[in-house]
């Protein structure tokens, strides 16, 4: 099973804060990158963490809709997350502020995700920006202003070693 990403967004900032990390929207879509990548090569049956698409963009890897999600906060660290808004897109009048609950991640997803966040977490999100530079999935795709997707096999082929 996978999950939405801003579900994993979510849990990823609120840790982040709780461990006194701090976690700007930039590092955030580095982070997402490399949890998706750590459940490819290590979850017992590879799914993904979560299904939306990655894009290679200029400063690395990119999950557009988590970007979307938190660039009001522009190069800041993005608050605690205590409630977000529930969108009914076939219904605006039906949209709603929901309280945050963890709990929507499995114990042993969240064990996973939390190694992730904890190994990159004395990098900046400039040295994940080169990092990420350095690595296939996003050279092989990327070309300025087109953001073309980082596929999910490129992604395993990579970190499982070719």
């Amino acid at each position: 099973m996978s999950y939405n990403v801003l579900e994993i967004c979510r849990h990823v900032i609120n840790y982040s804060n709780e461990h006194d990390y701090g976690i700007s929207n930039l590092k955030l879509q580095k982070v997402l990158y490399f949890i998706q990548a750590y459940f490819l090569i290590n979850k017992k049956d590879h799914t993904p963490c979560f299904d939306e698409k990655i894009e290679a963009w200029d400063f690395g890897p990119v999950v557009p809709e988590a970007y979307h999600e938190y660039k009001q906060y522009g190069s800041g660290d993005i608050p605690t997350v205590k409630s977000y808004f529930l969108f009914d897109n076939s219904d605006i009048w039906n949209s709603k502020r929901v309280e945050y609950n963890d709990n929507i991640i499995s114990p042993d997803d969240k064990k996973m995700i939390d190694k992730v966040i904890d190994k990159f977490s004395n990098y900046s999100a400039t040295d994940l920006v080169s990092l990420t530079h350095r690595q296939s999935p996003w050279i092989d795709v990327y070309a300025p202003c087109q953001n073309n997707e980082i596929t999910i096999e490129s992604i395993r082929r990579y970190f499982n070693g070719g």
